[in-house]
């Protein structure tokens, strides 16, 4: 998603050293539509570290609306931000934002540190924003940020990765909006100086152990704006490989709802298998396209990215034809069930009803289905359905209808994908045209 028409990146290119509200506003009118600014709508999300560019963007959001609700992620790393997390609440008090403190319990064991504490926080703000309601999530990555990513993204050779982070993007069912990626750091800093707002800095971000610290330090002015212009470029050309991959879709019809997908007779595109890979595999990255083109290539049942290519009957007139399904192997396993809580990546359970049932376990159907209560479905494929659970006992399989009729009539498991068949086009698609 390139910048605004004639505007682009105007922070760092025309030497405006400070963010307005009126070019916020024209910035989020550009991002949307967005629901109702009203007291019975859901609200707008903003992810606040209370560093500067999160405090920058909280002061930009509270002109612009006032349905806002703000999460601080405390990932339990450093117990200095103990403070920091405080004097961030008491900011977005004073601006009016309803606030909440949310912790990272544990983080994954590895390397990667800052990865896994990324994925950490991102699971937390979306599983808050499904209680609230919130279906968009306002982060404050900035022009500097894109930079940065640009200028990794290239030394490791990343092709469409070189066009940066997208305006918009999605996680599993949640928006994600960036609306300060065409101003600087420095200029998102003037801008808190300016209204008198104080902010804290991550001490971390000076540590050049760090590839992205080593990067900013690298880097002078007219290396940004160069890179800036090359993620324009690489921006355009991943919008028009993603439409090629929707428009593809469009036309053979093969993507299913229900976290598998029918190919038909031929094979799709290896853009379009890598797609459908990465969305019913609930990965957040795309297969290697070699890996992809060796399975396209060898047009035999295999198995890529915790997904299965096989042949089965399926669709209205239950033909044999290519299906991809989830790997069992590769799916999560028996996990408590509640109320928008999201299981393998890929599905979130939706309960209507004032209070769920206890012990109820969020998990795969699983063999042993007859063939009538798989609806003629192949097995392999039924097995890997969400289904519920209680002390061992399959309860019910909201896809099939199976099972206890007053709870199917509650709930049923919404397909949520980690990332959707294109990243971004689904969204661009509707605010751009």
């Amino acid at each position: 998603m390139t910048g605004l028409p004639g505007e682009r990146n105007f922070s760092l290119f025309t030497g405006r050293t400070t963010v307005s509200r009126e070019g916020f506003q024209a910035v989020m009118d550009w991002l949307g539509p967005w629901l109702p600014d009203t007291p019975d709508a859901p609200p707008v999300a903003l992810a606040v570290s209370g560093g500067g560019d999160s405090i920058a963007l909280a002061w930009l959001a509270a002109s612009w609306r006032k349905r806002l609700i703000a999460f601080v992620v405390d990932h339990g790393l450093r117990p200095e931000f103990a403070d920091e997390a405080a004097s961030a609440l008491k900011t977005l008090s004073e601006l009016g934002i309803p606030a909440e403190l949310l912790r990272v319990r544990t983080l994954p064991h590895g390397p990667a540190l800052a990865r896994r504490a990324r994925d950490a926080r991102y699971e937390v703000l979306i599983e808050a924003c499904r209680r609230v309601g919130a279906v968009d999530l306002l982060v404050a990555h900035q022009a500097d940020d894109q930079v940065e990513t640009v200028a990794m993204r290239k030394k490791r050779g990343s092709g469409v990765g070189l066009s940066g982070m997208a305006w918009v993007s999605e996680r599993a069912d949640i928006r994600i909006v960036r609306p300060l990626l065409d101003y600087s750091r420095e200029a998102l800093r003037n801008t808190l100086r300016q209204a008198g707002l104080v902010w804290c800095d991550d001490p971390s971000n000076e540590n050049e152990r760090a590839e992205r610290v080593r990067v900013r330090k690298q880097l002078g002015s007219t290396e940004k704006q160069r890179l800036l212009r090359q993620a324009e470029i690489a921006a355009d050309e991943r919008v028009a490989q993603e439409q090629a991959v929707v428009d593809e879709l469009v036309k053979t019809q093969c993507l299913m709802s229900w976290g598998w997908a029918a190919l038909g007779e031929a094979l799709p595109s290896v853009d379009v298998l890598a797609a459908l890979i990465r969305c019913i595999g609930g990965g957040d990255y795309l297969p290697s396209r070699a890996a992809v083109e060796k399975l396209r290539e060898k047009k035999i049942p295999g198995t890529l990215g915790g997904v299965r290519l096989l042949r089965g009957k399926a669709g209205d007139d239950r033909r044999e034809q290519w299906l991809l399904i989830r790997e069992t192997a590769a799916m999560e396993p028996l996990v408590p069930a509640g109320r928008n809580l999201s299981w393998d990546r890929r599905f979130v359970l939706r309960y209507s009803g004032e209070n769920m049932p206890s012990g109820l376990m969020m998990g795969a159907a699983g063999f042993g289905l007859s063939r009538k209560e798989r609806a003629g479905l192949p097995a392999a494929l039924t097995a890997t359905l969400p289904a519920l659970w209680k002390e061992g006992q399959l309860l019910c399989v909201p896809h099939l209808g199976l099972g206890d009729q007053k709870l199917l009539a509650e709930m049923s498991f919404d397909f949520a994908p980690a990332s959707p068949v294109t990243a971004t086009f689904l969204w661009m698609n509707a605010y751009l045209t």
